[in-house]
């Protein structure tokens, strides 16, 4: 890709602010695990993988801030400081395991030296980034299977390099396809209110030589009744034990138009986005975001002042609309195909 969405530079880390895209291209450098946890609340970074980086970093961060403290009193601080962290944002649930992972390797760690344990630290975080950008590249191999020469794709929100440390989810299998010359046209949704679709979406598949396509949410079921469409392939911010999955507002209205229409609809996450300590979809945490991302654009009143607002950030698409999960394990047939709808987890560390 032509750019990174995180990435560590001497000492700091670097974030591209997603918000200022498709117009401007600007870094962040950090080096206050506070302004990390804000960074990820206003959604400067975001996308489950992406937060889960800068989650396992921003821990790196505050074990440094410490300065004169022994190691096991900093174990303890560290443990307060993940749980600031992991609350940031609910719902995805890479944030909390990529932070809980980098508290493990502190945890685990038996010197004495205050060094050597920050570096541990650091250096969990460094494996985290380093393995979502394998995780993203398995995910491309084994999903581009699925596309045909000639194929068009419809995709929700963004689930492509700026949501990951690699080249994505969904769309690294869509990148995959196009390197592997397959012809692909790919619709993409603006993804309201944020407009994840229009604002990044685009403009990393633009970026990329992709034949891509803006419509409007309430277009997918038009497309679909004409045929346009091939397939759908959307990201996972957590994926439960029955194979229930949240991802971005709006991803279960088109599941279920994909499967009114008879169009196969897939999920592509990593490994960490599986969650087998929740049962059902129903007990997933959804984030609540404030009003003004709906009723306010660009400095803009778009709506009346004072009228109630809803604004989920998330939706639950419940696994019998999934034809299957695309992960860097393998594909796990979904509750569509006449398959499992139970997915069995990648790898039995996530039990």
């Amino acid at each position: 890709m032509k750019f990174k969405t995180i990435e560590p530079i001497k000492g700091k880390i670097r974030i591209l602010d997603q918000r200022q895209l498709p117009l401007k291209i600007v870094y962040k450098d950090y080096d206050d695990f506070r302004d990390i946890i804000e960074s990820i609340k206003r959604l400067e970074i975001r996308g489950a993988p992406a937060i889960g980086i800068a989650g396992a970093f921003a821990l790196a961060l505050a074990a440094r801030a410490e300065v004169k403290i022994d190691p096991e009193r900093l174990k303890c601080l560290l443990t307060d400081v993940a749980m600031e962290i992991k609350s940031a944002r609910p719902t995805a649930v890479n944030l909390s395991w990529a932070v809980d992972r980098a508290l493990k390797a502190a945890c685990l760690y038996e010197g004495d030296n205050l060094e050597e344990l920050r570096i541990v630290i650091w250096d969990e975080a460094i494996n985290i980034l380093r393995e979502d950008e394998q995780m993203c590249h398995a995910i491309g191999q084994k999903g581009a299977k699925l596309i045909k020469n000639g194929d068009t794709i419809l995709t929700h929100c963004n689930a492509g390099a700026l949501g990951t440390g690699g080249i994505g989810t969904a769309l690294a299998i869509i990148y995959t396809a196009h390197n592997q010359g397959k012809r692909i046209r790919v619709y993409a949704d603006e993804t309201r209110p944020i407009l994840q679709g229009a604002r990044l979406t685009c403009w990393e598949l633009m970026q990329a030589g992709i034949d891509t396509v803006l419509i409007c949410d309430n277009m997918v079921g038009f497309l679909m009744k004409q045929k346009k469409i091939d397939l759908v392939i959307v990201g996972a911010d957590r994926i439960v034990k029955n194979g229930d999955f949240a991802n971005k507002i709006g991803t279960y209205g088109v599941a279920v138009l994909a499967e009114k229409h008879k169009v196969p609809f897939y999920t592509a996450a990593p490994s960490s986005s599986f969650d087998n300590h929740i049962a059902s979809g129903e007990d997933i945490p959804i984030e609540e975001r404030s009003p003004n991302e709906i009723t306010i654009w660009n400095e803009i009143q778009i709506a009346p002042a004072g009228v109630k607002v809803y604004n989920p950030a998330f939706d639950i698409t419940p696994a019998e609309l999934v034809t299957a999960y695309i992960t860097d394990k393998g594909i796990i047939p979904g509750g569509r195909c006449g398959g499992e709808t139970v997915p069995t987890p990648p790898s039995g560390e996530f039990n």
